[in-house]
């Protein structure tokens, strides 16, 4: 018995700030930030749509994908980095939202890789036999810890959250590896400090540090690798993949990986353009994209991948 994948969800603040907005309060333009990064825009959530508001939007629509009633949902497992508040916990806050008095809640702080660290906790809870059905949310709302006066970082990042339904079946996710590297910590930082940063130039506390260069370069070495573990560890080929669906950092890491792997680009989807670097959201925000497009097919073998800070990375092998 393994875990499937059965709906699909994501929900998106009204807010949309382009490049050629952000130009108006850091010295950038469209063509910068664009031409390095493959982002135009990103929805940046306002004071009522908080990561928790988000994840409750994105399961409700996940659950309604899926086909089941909300009290077949046994857990509610949240990837996030940047919640408005350090408890009660995310997972809670959407069991509350969402009237799911007998689910249990928690979260799960990987950065960008904790959506993908998350499915495989919910995973493991269903091999286990703990479990039959979980929802698994990423949610963020990293313009809240953005420096805004910082231009290398406040161009990258954008809010949202994206669910899927997992419940117990025959066939599903296969495989997974995770791992991690405490020692390079520094190169990726968010302090603790206010939540309520507005996007105006003149605020910003003191949040998220990066090193671009070095994870960057962290990205696209690691990522290719966990790929070419778990597809030996599968006894499976590249070419047998019909998806590889990766963390929304930045068009040319995508592209760097495409190339490492020595595959088409046309296998690794992306929605950057329009929605930056959501970090535990991108991959269930993509995820959806694709299931609701019609472009996942019953059968068709997936790779999920992620990286971020930890720093963390990993990959999921599933049938669709």
């Amino acid at each position: 018995m393994t875990a499937r994948i059965i709906g699909t969800g994501s929900a998106l603040p009204n807010r949309v700030i382009t490049n050629d907005d952000l130009a108006k309060i850091v010295d950038t333009s469209d063509e910068w930030i664009s031409s390095r990064t493959g982002i135009r825009s990103r929805h940046i959530s306002d004071a009522e749509e908080t990561a928790a508001v988000l994840a409750a939007r994105a399961g409700q629509k996940a659950i309604e994908n899926s086909g089941i009633q909300k009290d077949e949902v046994e857990m509610i497992l949240v990837a996030t980095c940047s919640a408005e508040d350090y408890f009660p916990n995310l997972g809670c806050q959407v069991q509350n939202m969402l009237g799911m008095e007998h689910t249990v809640g928690m979260d799960l702080n990987a950065a960008c890789s904790g959506f993908l660290f998350s499915l495989n906790t919910a995973f493991a809870y269903i091999k286990a036999g703990i479990y039959k059905t979980i929802l698994v949310i990423g949610t963020e709302t990293l313009s809240k810890i953005v420096n805004w006066k910082d231009r290398s970082t406040c161009v990258l990042f954008g809010d949202g959250a994206g669910a899927c339904v997992i419940r117990a079946e025959e066939t599903g996710v296969l495989d997974f590896v995770q791992h991690s590297d405490g020692s390079m910590g520094h190169v990726l930082t968010a302090k603790a400090s206010s939540t309520e940063t507005p996007v105006q130039p003149e605020t910003g506390a003191d949040p998220i540090y990066m090193d671009g260069q070095a994870v960057f370069k962290f990205a696209v070495k690691k990522v290719p690798e966990c790929i070419e573990e778990i597809l030996e560890r599968n006894h499976l080929d590249k070419e047998e993949v019909s998806c590889f669906i990766l963390h929304q950092a930045n068009k040319r890491i995508i592209q760097s990986v495409a190339k490492r792997l020595k595959l088409s680009e046309e296998k690794f989807p992306v929605n950057l353009e329009g929605h930056g670097n959501t970090s535990a959201a991108s991959i269930p925000l993509l995820l959806d994209d694709l299931n609701r497009e019609g472009r996942l097919h019953k059968g068709d073998k997936l790779i999920l991948s992620g990286f971020g800070a930890g720093l963390t990375w990993g990959a999921t092998l599933l049938e669709w």
